[in-house]
C-alpha cells in the first residue's frame, strides 16, 4: 500500500503524482522531490491512482510505463478519455522507438530512461508544474469571463456575437430589426458588463470563453475536483 504525504504547507512548489510499482523507486523520487519543495502523492498502480486522484493544487504525473494489470501508456490513454489534463512524464527501464512515440503522439511532455540523473527528472517536473499552472491559470480567467457573460441580455448577446464578427453598428441594426442608437447602447452595455476596453480585447475574451466551453465543460472532472 502506498503513502500519501500530507501537503508540506499552502507554498508547496505543487504536487508530482508518482505512479511506479517499484517501492524503492517510490520512496526515492519522493525524496528528491519533497527536498525540492514538491508534495509527493505515491501510487504502486494506475488503479491505485484512478480511485484516489484529487487535483487540489498545479502538478504533474511522473508515470512508469510498465506497470502492474496494465501499461502507463494504457493510463495515459484513460487520463486524456476522462479528462485529467494534467502533464505526464513517462519514465522506463525498456525505452524502445514504437513506445517513445506512442507516449510523445498522446502528450506526454518528456520521456525519462532509466536510470536518469536527479536533475533530468526536476528539470521536466519543473516544466510540467509550470506548464499546469498556466492551463489553470487559463481556465480561472475564462471562468471569470464567463461568469461575466452569463450578466448579458439575450439582446446585449446578440449584439455581442455580431460585434466580435465585425459587424457595423448600423448593419447590427438592420439585422436585428432594432434602431441604431439601440445597438450603440447594448454595445456599450456590453463593454461594461464583460470588462472589455476596446472590440479587439471583446473578440478575445470570446475567444476564451468559446475554448474553454469546447473544452472544460460543466461536467468536466477538473471541475469537480479542485482544478
Amino acid at each position: 500500500m502506498s503513502t500519501q504525504p500530507a501537503p508540506l504547507s499552502e507554498q508547496a512548489m505543487g504536487t508530482v503524482h508518482v505512479i511506479d510499482d517499484e517501492a524503492g523507486v517510490r520512496e526515492a523520487l519522493s525524496s528528491l522531490l519533497r527536498s525540492m519543495g514538491y508534495e509527493v502523492r505515491l501510487y504502486a498502480s494506475a488503479a491505485e491512482f484512478m480511485g484516489s486522484w484529487v487535483l487540489d493544487q498545479p502538478g504533474c504525473i511522473v508515470l512508469d510505463v510498465r506497470l502492474p494489470g496494465g501499461s502507463g501508456l494504457d493510463l495515459q490513454d484513460r487520463l486524456a478519455a476522462t479528462g485529467i489534463h494534467l502533464p505526464v512524464i513517462l519514465m522506463t527501464a525498456f525505452a524502445d522507438v514504437p513506445m517513445t512515440v506512442r507516449g510523445m503522439k498522446a502528450g506526454a511532455l518528456d520521456f525519462l530512461t532509466k536510470p536518469f540523473r536527479d536533475q533530468d527528472l526536476l528539470d521536466a517536473v519543473a516544466v510540467a508544474v509550470a506548464q499546469d499552472q498556466m492551463r489553470r491559470q487559463h481556465i480561472s480567467q475564462a471562468i471569470l469571463y464567463l461568469e461575466r457573460m452569463e450578466q448579458l441580455s439575450p439582446r446585449e448577446r446578440q449584439v455581442m456575437d455580431l460585434v466580435v464578427k465585425g459587424l457595423l453598428n448600423k448593419q447590427i441594426a438592420g439585422m436585428l430589426n432594432i434602431q441604431e442608437v439601440t445597438v450603440k447602447l447594448h454595445r456599450a452595455a456590453v463593454m461594461r458588463k464583460v470588462g472589455a476596453k476596446s472590440i479587439i480585447e471583446l473578440g478575445r475574451i470570446a475567444e476564451v470563453v468559446k475554448a474553454y466551453r469546447q473544452g472544460f465543460g460543466s461536467d468536466h472532472p477538473e471541475t469537480h475536483r479542485g482544478a
